[in-house]
């Protein structure tokens, strides 16, 4: 049995390479002290805690640091498939005021995926569990693949 050809079809093996190569390339996530905790086909999780540099005039966690965090996991989730794709558009509803501290935890799971496009929900929760934001990431695949042809085949 050809085990290249079995495993160059793992959807699970393809999105983990996926991950690897855009988390190691992504400074902005981890510049912001993210951690990529899991992945899987059109899923993945992502943690972060809130330092004092990302709150606001009010002492909590800056909307746009919560909106950043549901991105990358938005990324993530939508480059598993090893196609490039990016943000088409992006929106956040703010639930909750986090405090400097907080361990803030996302988990984007794809709700359809068609053509070139793409729907993800981004959940964002607190350490205890109490949900603070909520993303809705519209994708759109562009030219090129994350993987070149022996990433794909040790995938």
């Amino acid at each position: 049995m050809d085990t290249s050809s079995t495993t160059r079809h793992d959807p699970q093996a393809i999105a983990q390479a996926c991950a690897d190569k855009m988390w190691q390339d992504d400074r902005a996530s981890k510049g912001l002290g993210m951690k990529l905790l899991r992945i899987a086909p059109g899923e993945a999780t992502i943690s972060m805690v809130v330092r004092k540099d990302m709150t606001n005039g009010h002492g909590i966690c800056h909307g746009g640091f919560m909106f950043t965090l549901a991105d990358s996991t938005f990324a993530f989730a939508c480059n598993t498939y090893d196609q490039r794709t990016v943000a088409q558009q992006c929106a956040v509803t703010f639930l909750a005021a986090v405090p400097e501290g907080e361990t803030l935890t996302a988990h984007a799971v794809e709700r359809n995926r068609a053509g070139r496009g793409g729907i993800y929900d981004v959940t964002v929760r607190d350490s205890s569990n109490k949900v603070v934001a909520e993303f809705r990431g519209h994708s759109r695949t562009i030219s090129g693949r994350l993987l070149d042809d022996n990433q794909r085949d040790n995938s």
